[in-house]
């Protein structure tokens, strides 16, 4: 029990707490983008999909790196080139997931990137933080 008390007191707590938040407002973008675009501009959604996630990732980046990861290095070409290089991984994923969702086992695109979004997170977590913290 106090394993788990010092976890919620802990630097680690409050930084995947603070990552949850800035998901959180990645996710709103990425799912107003991808619904705007589906909807309103009549955009294939896999294209609509790759776009809303994209821009997202860059929201999210400077988030993570402002706010989310206290020790991130900064203006660092290999952080930034790990960045992305996961970011690009945690696209594919979500390309397949929502291809995958939507074609073949025919659930609505809106539910699939909610289905897609927690799988990526994870790996997003495990890859961001590696990639800005070391």
């Amino acid at each position: 029990m106090e394993k788990i008390k010092a976890f919620f007191k802990s630097d680690r707590f409050a930084e995947i707490f603070r990552f949850g938040i800035a998901g959180g407002l990645g996710f709103i973008v990425d799912y107003g983008i991808l619904f705007t675009f589906t909807e309103f501009l009549k955009i294939n959604y896999l294209i609509s999909s790759g776009i809303s996630f994209t821009v997202s990732v860059i929201v999210n980046y400077i988030i993570c790196i402002i706010w989310v990861f206290k020790d991130a290095k900064k203006n660092d070409n290999k952080t930034v080139i790990l960045f992305i290089g996961s970011s690009l991984i945690g696209l594919l994923i979500n390309q397949f997931l929502m291809w995958f969702l939507v074609e073949k086992l025919s659930i609505y695109y809106m539910f699939s990137k909610i289905i897609s979004t927690i799988i990526v997170m994870i790996w997003n977590y495990l890859a961001k933080r590696k990639a800005v913290v070391g």
